[in-house]
């Protein structure tokens, strides 16, 4: 019974992991999308775009991208079943069971579809801790190929290497209240994959640039969040008349959002010389404003992390005004024009709204069960395996809230690329709570979820 079972999930779920690409005709494709494109073809280093990442997309263009599509829903498949595996639930029909709510419920097929690196943070929070607390119950291949694409991960994005960080820190903190929960051993291998992601990002923009950098961007998406909160102007009016600054004489005409400030067409930033006659410029005011409104600084960091926490409608981004990734695709590709501009796509078709009338309730009673059981497993002071991972999404979720929202400032598409991993596990959480009532329980009779007190 089982068979049959294994070999329609595993023949079923890529595909419709998918189903949004297939029904595009194309990869989707989202503002960043073109910077990423890019990456290859300039010898330069552009804001918040990986080289790492550049390259994976390189690799894969003479498929029309395809090949990548398929790497994501595959990797997709197999961190699914090995989360399920290294908690002994492993079975065909529930894996397929709730690959189909989330497929349905989630944007997880829409970041599957997407050439972007949305789809490996939520992957490589689970990845990291299968690694860190499975160890013991992984092939030496899993391992590996584990260590390899979490450290990818980290590679291909500044806010998902910064929450694999936080989930490490926050590991070796907690070591010795959990004991032989967290060994040694994993945790040395799970901190080692972001050694390993720091060095594949310096090792791709040297090969790519000649630069032994890290890729920027940090300074600038700092003050683009400064400047929303109005904090930027306030500094501005409170120092121009001391310190010469190329923004001073712009300071009350800053637009509302980053976005338009950064992106926007002929802006304030395109006239002072975008990133080569600003950066220094934004770096010193991000810096200097910190320490000149501490108390403003944490209430807007409070309120950006709290107004990112809800932002998680899907689709942000993925609509037929993306003329950057356009005009990459056209200079760069100009084989794959016809069929790009043939996409679903591009022909404004691609709506989300009846979309996110179910998967926004979704992922905020996601959030919300997986912190009741977070909670509920420490007011008992025992955890079981599925607590410990529900904890540990509990602090991604957090983390990505934190660094996303202050840094970069709330957006839809920042939650949504998180959220559906707190789908997943209070599916998990019913799944064994279920069959714990039908059979033999999990947790704490079985040896493999033994539950030490805090």
């Amino acid at each position: 019974m089982e068979a049959p079972w294994a070999w329609i999930a595993a023949a079923i779920i890529p595909v419709l992991l998918l189903a949004p690409a297939i029904w595009n005709g194309y990869p989707l494709l989202q503002h960043d999308t073109g910077g990423y494109l890019a990456r290859w073809y300039e010898s330069h280093l552009e804001i918040s775009r990986s080289n790492a990442y550049g390259i994976y997309l390189h690799l894969g263009q003479g498929s029309y991208f395809w090949i990548n599509l398929a790497c994501q829903a595959l990797l997709t498949l197999w961190i699914l079943h090995l989360t399920l595996r290294v908690l002994n639930m492993a079975q065909p029909l529930r894996l397929l069971t709730i690959a189909l709510i989330l497929i349905t419920a989630t944007a997880l097929p829409w970041l599957a579809s997407m050439l972007l690196t949305d789809i490996f943070a939520g992957l490589a929070v689970l990845a990291l801790y299968i690694l860190v607390v499975h160890n013991g119950k992984l092939s030496i291949a899993e391992k590996i190929s584990l260590f390899l694409f979490t450290a990818f991960a980290a590679a291909s994005h500044t806010a998902t290497f910064g929450v694999l960080l936080g989930l490490c820190c926050a590991g070796w903190i907690v070591k010795p209240l959990l004991g032989p929960r967290l060994q040694i051993g994993g945790l040395v291998q799970g901190s080692l994959t972001i050694v390993t992601g720091a060095a594949m990002l310096l090792a791709a923009n040297f090969a790519l640039t000649g630069q032994l950098t890290w890729t920027p961007g940090g300074a600038a998406v700092s003050f683009g969040r400064m400047m929303q909160d109005g904090i930027v102007a306030r500094y501005l009016n409170d120092h121009c008349d001391k310190i010469k600054l190329k923004l001073c004489p712009y300071r009350d005409q800053l637009p509302a959002t980053a976005d338009d400030f950064l992106w926007g067409n002929d802006s304030i930033f395109d006239k002072l010389g975008r990133f080569e006659g600003l950066n220094g410029e934004m770096e010193f005011i991000a810096t200097h404003a910190l320490v000149a409104y501490p108390l403003w600084q944490a209430e807007a960091a409070v309120e950006a992390t709290a107004e990112q926490l809800v932002s998680v409608d899907t689709g942000e981004g993925n609509t037929g005004w993306i003329p950057h990734t356009y005009g990459i695709i056209e200079r760069y590709l100009p084989e794959q024009v016809k069929v790009m501009r043939d996409a679903r796509q591009q022909h404004w078709n691609m709506k989300f709204t009846a979309i996110n009338w179910v998967h926004v309730p979704v992922a905020l009673a996601s959030m919300l069960l997986l912190a009741a059981i977070a909670l509920a497993a420490l007011w008992r002071r025992r955890l079981d395996d599925v607590d410990l991972l529900a904890a540990t999404v509990t602090v991604a979720l957090l983390g990505n809230a934190f660094i996303c929202g202050v840094l970069s400032g709330p957006h839809d598409r920042y939650g949504a690329r998180m959220v559906w991993v707190a789908t997943f596990v209070v599916l998990i959480a019913a799944a064994r709570f279920i069959a714990g009532r039908h059979g033999p329980p999990y947790g704490r009779r079985d040896k493999n979820f033994s539950t030490p007190s805090l």
